[in-house]
């Protein structure tokens, strides 16, 4: 492949489990240094399409091609951790494998937690726990950066603030990343496409396209409840030329 070819392509993706079918006829690419979120109700299939991807579930038709040696990175919805065990940062992100110490603390900064490798991960909030799974993901140096609804549980101004640091991540890395969200009230302003998933592909497009579709508008209601929230920088607009718009979903192509 080449730089200009997708990191992941998916065709054709069903998952059938048990009787009933998951994700029916996927078809999405993934390209070098994009964001893509995914939104859709409960049930959806989001998760799914994640595990998918990372190869924990196998394709009952369809086919998933990945780039050649392409290391991917894992921010799973929730991880417990018995909360009487004792186990700094630290130790945590030298688990299963050991890591060089400077490895760990060039995570933690990309992450935002440049100072808590020595605090025991009982001790972390909601918003810190989550970047520290980022930062173990980081550890991959992966060319792909999967999250599975990581801000569940957190309030708005955290979960915006987990959003802005994951398109400081893409900068800093390099990484594309695949966004799932279950929170229709935000999507990060960095998001170069947001596919809307309800066991098929419904709409595709940039925040503002997806917003005002009427496959969107159909599962979520044209209320503010419906509506997403774009988080938007003074700077994003200066790069909106690099990012051309992507056209509408065509059966025959892509996404």
């Amino acid at each position: 492949m080449t730089a200009s070819e997708p990191l992941v392509a998916i065709r054709g993706l069903s998952v059938r489990l048990g009787d009933h079918d998951i994700l029916a006829n996927i078809d999405l690419d993934i390209h070098p240094r994009e964001i893509v979120t995914v939104v859709g109700p409960n049930g959806s299939g989001k998760s799914t399409l994640v595990r998918a991807i990372i190869g924990a579930l196998r394709p009952s038709r369809g086919s998933i091609a990945r780039r050649p040696g392409l290391r991917l990175g894992y921010v799973p919805q929730k991880l417990h951790i018995d909360p009487t065990l004792p186990m700094t940062v630290a130790r945590f992100l030298s688990l299963p494998n050991r890591r060089r110490a400077q490895d760990i603390a060039d995570a933690l900064h990309t992450a935002g937690l440049p100072d808590l490798h020595g605090r025991q991960m009982s001790a972390l909030s909601g918003g810190q726990f989550q970047r520290v799974l980022l930062a173990r993901a980081l550890l991959e140096q992966p060319d792909l950066l999967l999250l599975d609804e990581p801000t569940q549980g957190l309030d708005q101004p955290g979960s915006a603030a987990f959003y802005h640091r994951i398109e400081e991540v893409r900068e800093r890395v390099g990484c594309a990343v695949l966004m799932i969200s279950h929170e229709l009230h935000v999507v990060m302003s960095a998001s170069d496409r947001v596919v809307c998933l309800n066991g098929h592909v419904c709409c595709h497009g940039t925040p503002e396209v997806v917003a005002t579709a009427p496959e969107y508008r159909a599962l979520f209601g044209t209320g503010t409840q419906g509506a997403l929230a774009l988080y938007r920088h003074t700077h994003d607009h200066a790069h909106d030329h690099d990012h051309p718009q992507p056209e509408h979903h065509h059966k025959d192509h892509a996404i």
